[in-house]
């Protein structure tokens, strides 16, 4: 199969054209503020046809879409309906599956879903403990984001150790510009540490992560922040920006080392963060068997890997620094009698869109939508 995939990020739009598994070409446009170069995109399109199929990644599923789907007109509606619970991320994935589609009407397009791999969450893990009228009423649980990342790192973890995924019981470490953990035992997604929206769970690069919901509140009632600005603020100037100034870690590390003590807080806050959630993740499933650090800060940055791992010996969890000091990625980075087997795995989103529309349209034909 010769796939198109569409990712549709908040500053550039990744496209990857892929024969089975193989990545033939790969190129990435940016999307201006005022939306997406439809005449970029086309050119793009028509240099690399013909296509069988295009995958494209869609942020939010809501609690219908649990699986991939051939996108209609009707299932278009319907992902239409969903904007409100990703209102900054949606639209440009759905203007991006509308220019694709208008290029290519004759081939399928399927929508792959991050959260679609959380689906499995059991209640006690996707319920939030509000009035039973308001969880009727409206979808209020725990969604999860990047589940694609999580499957492909999950995935490729069972690969390296030439085990079944269905065999282990593995902390997945997504640490990009958004970053969550998941849960993953048996290839299935039973924990994860973003919720409702990707604002929960650890801090970011400019999200705040988990915060007191109280906090929140006191800042609208009295000091009258509006509920636009406080978004804004908790989504765009909170997280490693909010605490130093930057969002990128490799200068928030840098200035640490270089003795600013506002790095140096920001550091401990995340890694406070990201420790107690890989232990969350880790008690979730009764232990762990493997770690995988995935995305840009989870592939290049040996020190947060270093320094995450401190204090979860009694995980099991250590790490060679000799391994762990070289920035490569599809690699085991754990001590050798470390109990837990730690890895470094290279995000392929598209390679995991990809498996899943030779899943969807490889066999009998498509699934029913949703």
């Amino acid at each position: 199969m010769r796939a198109l995939v569409v990712n549709v990020g908040s500053s550039s739009l990744k496209l990857s054209i892929l024969e089975g598994e193989e990545l033939v070409a790969a190129e990435t446009l940016p999307v201006p503020a005022d939306g997406l170069d439809e005449h970029r995109l086309a050119e793009v399109v028509e240099r690399h046809r013909p296509f069988d199929a295009v995958g494209h990644r869609v942020v939010h599923g809501g609690p219908e879409f649990t699986a991939p789907v051939v996108v209609d007109d009707e299932v278009r509606r319907r992902l239409e309906a969903l904007v409100d619970l990703a209102p900054l991320h949606l639209p440009r994935s759905l203007a991006g599956l509308d220019i694709v589609r208008r290029l290519l009407p004759d081939v399928p397009a399927v929508a792959c879903f991050d959260t679609a791999f959380h689906a499995t969450l059991p209640a006690a893990a996707s319920t939030y403990a509000l009035p039973a009228e308001w969880r009727r009423r409206w979808p209020l649980r725990r969604f999860g984001f990047h589940g694609l990342s999580h499957a492909w790192a999950a995935g490729r973890v069972a690969e390296m150790l030439d085990r079944p995924v269905a065999s282990l019981r593995t902390v997945t470490c997504h640490l990009g510009a958004g970053a969550s953990r998941a849960a993953v035992e048996g290839g299935v997604s039973v924990d994860t540490t973003m919720g409702f929206t990707p604002l929960e769970g650890l801090v970011m690069a400019t999200r705040s992560g988990s915060t007191d919901p109280g906090l929140i509140l006191w800042l609208e009632q009295h000091v009258g922040l509006p509920p636009g600005e406080l978004a804004f603020t908790l989504e765009h100037r909170s997280g490693l920006l909010g605490l130093t100034g930057t969002a990128d870690m490799k200068a928030v590390l840098a200035a640490e080392a270089a003795g600013d003590p506002a790095a140096a807080l920001a550091t401990g806050v995340y890694l406070h963060r990201l420790r107690g959630a890989i232990a969350a993740m880790a008690a979730a499933m009764g232990g762990c068997d493997a770690l995988a650090f995935t995305g840009g800060v989870g592939e290049s940055a040996p020190t947060i890997r270093a320094r995450a791992a401190d204090g979860l010996g009694f995980l099991g969890l250590a790490l060679d620094p000799a391994r762990n000091g070289v920035v490569r990625t599809d690699a085991e980075v754990s001590a050798q009698d470390a109990a837990v087997r730690a890895f470094v795995v290279t995000a392929r989103e598209d390679l995991q869109i990809a498996r899943e529309l030779r899943r969807l349209l490889g066999g009998a034909g498509p699934e029913p939508a949703g």
